[in-house]
């Protein structure tokens, strides 16, 4: 079955399900305050469009959503992955959004809402690559290099699913952002980038051929919000995503942005 038959199927399912399965008794945060920080450098979960200069994305719709189901306003602010878990630790920020998957050691430092996104990882690569076709050709071929943010679960599934272990090997070319990795992909400085698929996929789409997926999924992981440590707003926007999640608002987010949505068009 084709991703975009069953995203509809399921949104179909969801709109034959009683309005009652959908109630949810929400608490209203009067219109306070939440900054919420981002990258910016995840499409299609949150992004800037070349063509409008706006920050867009999946994440974005989804945080409007709880905001306005929550009553708070929400406040957008940019810093860098290798900042982000720390400053929102610190306090810096209310909110931390940008692909950040669930897991114990970042635990000590933030709290995580409940998943909103399982996602899994595939190698991207120059559409006319034919040096290796998986995670273990690749590892075989001496010469790759694999392009990552420091930090980052492609980074750490980099190291311990394709290469040796080692987290200084030289074959991991370190940048800033996503997009910085998929530029030197395709410019030919690494050869290959580990991405979620979905995301993988809008690349892929907006390439006209200069990029596709190899080989199968590399890991699975869980998407979560992170906040400070303690934070009053983890259950409020627990109770929102579940509610998302019932009444079909995520899976129409999905479609949205992972079926309709063309990157670059």
């Amino acid at each position: 079955m084709s991703l975009r038959r069953s995203f509809l199927l399921g949104l179909t399912a969801l709109a034959m399900m009683p309005f009652a399965t959908f109630a949810a008794d929400l608490p209203n945060l009067a219109g306070k305050k939440v900054i919420v920080v981002t990258e910016n450098a995840y499409p299609p979960l949150q992004f800037v469009d070349p063509k409008s200069g706006k920050a867009i994305g999946w994440e974005y719709d989804a945080m409007n959503e709880i905001a306005k189901r929550l009553n708070f306003n929400v406040e957008y602010q940019n810093t860098s992955w290798d900042a982000m878990i720390q400053a929102v630790s610190d306090g810096q920020y209310n909110i931390g959004m940008t692909g950040i998957t669930i897991k114990e050691d970042r635990k000590q430092k933030v709290d995580f809402s409940d998943p909103y996104m399982r996602s899994q990882q595939f190698m991207l690569v120059r559409g006319d690559e034919k040096r290796f076709t998986d995670a273990k050709t690749f590892g075989a071929f001496k010469d790759g290099l694999v392009g990552a943010q420091p930090g980052t679960t492609p980074f750490y599934t980099a190291v311990y699913e394709v290469l040796d272990g080692n987290e200084q090997n030289q074959r991991i070319k370190l940048f800033e952002t996503f997009g910085a990795t998929v530029q030197a992909l395709k410019t030919g400085d690494v050869d290959t980038v580990l991405t979620d698929g979905t995301a993988g996929k809008g690349y892929v789409d907006a390439s006209g051929g200069a990029l596709k997926l190899i080989g199968g999924p590399l890991g699975v992981e869980d998407f979560g919000f992170i906040f400070p440590k303690g934070s009053d707003l983890v259950a409020p926007v627990n109770a929102t995503i579940a509610a998302l999640k019932a009444d079909g608002t995520l899976e129409a987010l999905n479609k949205k942005w992972f079926v309709d949505y063309k990157m670059g068009q």
